[in-house]
């Protein structure tokens, strides 16, 4: 690519919280048409940086050009009005909205009476922006009855309704399919050769040779290097990343198999689940693929008592057990790391401490009152342990990075001491160092004679670290492969409903 002049500089970018630097004179230059990946850690700073650019969160030092203009961009109207638009790892929509109104909100196009919405118009050029993104969603449509995929290509068309010249995006892909993310890649690189910058934050490696064109690399809340990504290899960003050699991506461990403690026979939901079967034993890690709309997160909340069923029966150490509330479920040793782990996993006003705790507070209190003391200990041993990234353990979680949240939730069902621990895409979100530890963590747990049922949509991760793998489609176990067997192909084969060989 001929090098192209700059269109966004960010020229010694500092900011502190109370007890922590997050980024100290960070640098950061962009070209015009370009897409520029920005890696790093969870609570390397990539976000905070991203924050500050749109107008979210100001620096303390630091000065940002665009197109050869100071901007201060005080706020998110301001960015936008420089021509910056960004998409947030976590959904920015309101649910109750429809579809065009979240892509037009505060920019409604205004009726000829004063005072009222043009609609018409607001819902024709919503449809505009999702034909562009190719994308079939009514315009009229209620955000809160789209799936996760749709949800996040309306954050797509909302964010390129401001014609930005300067487009974040943080984790795009995270929620959507193979032909999505297909799709969105043709959509980038119609913006890039527009001559749209593009910041794009991803934690999939895979993803920087199809669109990248540079790389920047974030450690620790300041700027490490800067590469082209045609002459930078893979090995050399990850220790760029880490400030360590990671030789093994997926360092599996065998534990041989022990007595079955999870045992799902017939499990039904009418029209989601299909009579389920599966096993769990000690020291076993049971990897669960399909495509998005398989069922697997149904079949992981079903089995945890959160959603109800129609049929089926659930034996646990060999007993017969009615698990019909997840209160039922941890009683009996289950534990389940939601795939949300924001709204489902975490009490985003609690610290770090009372999550760790959430799920076994009746270890730490007598006659109804906690022993903070208790509590703390704890914490602080199983922060310690997974390599919680936190000023101190009052730190609200809801000030954390995603990957040191999803660092929490683990400690959640490690404190509870579950046996039996369903991970619902563990290390979604996550960049490649955590994941090393989360897996390593998985590893430990089965050395310990637990039982880990592990749904990824990541199949370098399903084949790496699972003993046995299940596939789903459409709500019925499709096929069944033992780690010696099962390749990328039988694996696709079974998902997409063709029967195993």
């Amino acid at each position: 690519m001929n090098e192209r002049p700059a269109l966004l500089q960010m020229q010694g970018i500092t900011k502190r919280y109370p007890g922590v630097v997050a980024l100290e004179e960070v640098d950061l230059e962009v070209r015009r048409g370009e897409v520029h990946f920005l890696l790093g850690e969870n609570g390397a700073g990539k976000s905070t940086l991203m924050k500050i650019l749109a107008g979210a969160v100001q620096r303390d030092a630091g000065t940002i050009i665009i197109d050869g203009c100071i901007s201060e961009l005080r706020s998110p109207r301001e960015a936008n009005d420089a021509g910056v638009s960004i998409i947030y790892q976590e959904f920015n929509l309101v649910p109750h909205l429809t579809v065009a109104e979240n892509i037009f909100l505060g920019r409604e196009p205004a009726a000829r009476l004063p005072g009222l919405i043009d609609r018409a118009r607001m819902e024709q050029e919503a449809q505009q922006r999702l034909t562009e993104l190719g994308v079939v969603i009514r315009p009229d449509a209620v955000v809160d009855d789209l799936g996760v995929a749709e949800q996040q290509m309306v954050e797509v068309a909302k964010a390129l309704s401001i014609d930005a010249k300067i487009l974040i995006m943080d984790e795009p892909t995270s929620a959507l399919t193979n032909q999505e993310i297909t799709r969105l890649f043709h959509v980038i690189r119609t913006l890039r050769d527009r001559g749209v910058a593009i910041i794009y934050i991803s934690h999939r490696m895979e993803e920087l040779h199809r669109i990248g064109d540079r790389v920047t690399v974030m450690r620790d809340g300041r700027h490490i290097a800067t590469r082209e990504l045609t002459s930078t290899h893979l090995n050399e960003l990850i220790t760029l990343m880490v400030g360590r050699a990671l030789t093994e991506h997926f360092p599996k461990v065998a534990v041989p198999a022990g007595e079955e403690l999870l045992r799902v026979e017939g499990l039904k939901r009418t029209g989601v689940l299909h009579g389920i079967s599966l096993t769990l034993h000690r020291g076993e890690v049971v990897g669960l693929a399909g495509l998005m709309g398989s069922g697997r997160t149904e079949l992981a909340r079903a089995i945890f008592g959160a959603d109800p069923v129609d049929g089926g029966r659930i034996w646990v150490r060999g007993k017969e057990a009615k698990l019909d509330s997840p209160r039922a479920a941890i009683a009996l040793g289950l534990g389940f790391l939601t795939e949300d782990r924001k709204r489902q996993g975490l009490v985003l006003g609690l610290d770090v401490t009372a999550n760790t705790c959430l799920a076994n507070l009746d270890r730490f209190s007598a006659a109804g009152i906690v022993s903070p003391g208790q509590e703390m200990a704890v914490a602080k041993k199983l922060t310690a342990d997974l390599r919680v990234k936190t000023p101190d353990l009052h730190q609200l979680v809801v000030n954390l990075s995603g990957g040191n949240q999803q660092k929490v939730v683990l400690a959640k069902w490690l404190c509870r001491e579950a046996e039996i621990l369903i991970f619902d895409e563990p290390t979604r979100g996550i960049d490649v160092g955590s994941k090393v530890e989360i897996y390593q963590l998985i590893n430990r747990l089965a050395a310990e004679g637990k039982a880990v049922l592990m749904i990824s949509s990541e199949m370098p991760e399903i084949l790496g670290m699972s003993d046995r793998i299940l596939v789903m489609h459409r709500g019925s176990i499709a096929g069944e492969f033992s780690a010696a067997e099962a390749t990328q192909e039988k694996i696709l084969h079974c998902a997409v409903g063709a029967k195993a060989a």
